[in-house]
């Protein structure tokens, strides 16, 4: 493919009561990623969900691109769920 635009999504659920831990964790984490995203949006959910979503210009489906990974166990209550799109407009 091509070099579009790929969009990342990240998203966790915290353990209960521990939400803004895992938004504080998950801001930290995004703003040491190895490169600098185009944009990048952290968001918040019932359920003590967190999401970033990250755009990557310039880049193919392909691409070995940064990503969070995953935090501590103890502090989420399933592994991490990620999705990979790519901009078609």
């Amino acid at each position: 493919m091509s070099a579009a635009t790929v969009v990342l999504m990240w998203e966790a659920r915290a353990v209960e009561g521990r939400g803004a831990e895992l938004l504080e964790w998950a801001r930290a984490r995004s703003a040491e990623l190895s490169r600098e995203p185009a944009r990048r949006e952290i968001m918040r959910a019932p359920q003590d969900r967190v999401l970033v979503i990250t755009w990557w210009e310039g880049a193919s489906y392909a691409d070995d691109l940064p990503e969070l990974p995953e935090p501590d166990a103890a502090l989420i209550t399933r592994p991490v769920h990620r999705w990979r799109f790519e901009a078609v407009d």
